[in-house]
């Protein structure tokens, strides 16, 4: 039986993403704490929420996305992996990569972008102008 209540192949993907960037259970400190939030009195008995230290490089993550307690111990550590991923690689991380797109993405047009971009669209709207639609109610 896993240890997260998740499935075994992210289960397993979790397990080599640490071994890739050298990260040991042994190093990762974990304490409980009672979440806030959604989840009424469910939330102010339990002690859902995850708290992860990683005493090497002193990163500390907190997790209380969901009201179960393995399944943010799970989450906590996918954070975590990221957060030393993009401490180790810089530039190269997945989630830095990830930022990265989306900014670019947002970025404004530069102007003659903008005018192609116009171009185009007029051009479209000039032949579905030339669309003709009849409807003859008679046949």
């Amino acid at each position: 039986m896993s240890i997260f209540p998740v499935s075994l192949s992210k289960e397993k993907e979790l397990k080599e993403k640490m071994d890739a960037l050298n990260i040991r259970e042994e190093d990762i400190q974990e304490s409980f704490v009672r979440s806030s939030g959604k989840g009424g009195q469910k939330v102010n008995k339990t002690s859902t929420c995850v708290y992860l230290k990683h005493i090497p490089t002193g990163i500390e993550v907190k997790c209380m996305e969901e009201r179960s307690q393995p399944l943010n111990r799970y989450r906590a550590r996918v954070i975590l992996i990221k957060k030393i991923d993009q401490m180790i690689r810089g530039r190269e991380s997945e989630e830095r990569q990830r930022i990265e797109k989306i900014r670019r993405q947002k970025r404004k047009r530069s102007k003659r972008a903008k005018e192609k971009m116009l171009a185009e669209k007029k051009i479209r709207a000039e032949k579905k102008k030339l669309r003709v639609h009849r409807f003859d109610y008679n046949e």
